[in-house]
């Protein structure tokens, strides 16, 4: 999430699903940033009350929350709920930057999440991001780095809404 979030600026509006206990939320308001998490455990997030603003809903089993909401930047880290793919593409305002990353097929041979379920599918971040410039995109395994998190398979993607207008290429920073 770090690597790529110079491509939002101070005072965008980012929203964070399934943001726990708001990791990227308190990342994104130290960098400037009016955020919003959601997130189904209101334990959770009450430690973000005076940090952001919260929204509690079971995305999963109710309805969308925040319909209409439009971000400069959606971020989702090891979450992963197909039917809510399309919402959050379209949550983002042109320029807005989409930061994705979760899980991905082959990671039942290292551990969990091992249920198809909440496992990508090869190129599956790809094609919800159809229509978004993708600025970065990576499939793969990652053995264990030197902190404390295990091997895993992951998917992680970056792309931007460009408005219709664009005719030239916007260059990204890498």
């Amino acid at each position: 999430m770090q690597r790529w979030s110079h491509l939002v600026g101070a005072g965008a509006s980012v929203l964070d699903v399934a943001c726990g206990t708001g990791r990227h939320v308190r990342w994104f308001v130290q960098r400037g940033c009016v955020v919003t998490g959601v997130d189904r455990d209101a334990e959770a997030l009450s430690s973000l009350n005076d940090v952001a603003r919260t929204v509690t809903a079971d995305i999963e089993n109710g309805p969308w929350p925040l319909s209409g909401e439009r971000f400069d930047a959606v971020v989702v880290t090891k979450y992963l709920w197909r039917a809510l793919l399309p919402t959050l593409v379209a949550s983002l305002n042109d320029h807005g930057v989409l930061i994705y990353e979760t899980f991905s097929q082959g990671n039942a041979s290292v551990g969990k999440p091992s249920n198809p379920n909440f496992l990508l599918r090869t190129g599956e971040l790809l094609t919800a991001a159809a229509g978004l410039r993708v600025v970065a995109f990576e499939e793969g395994y990652l053995g264990p780095p030197a902190s404390d998190q295990p091997a895993r398979f992951v998917q992680r993607l970056v792309a931007v809404r460009e408005p219709p207008s664009v005719t030239e290429p916007i260059r990204y920073p890498l």
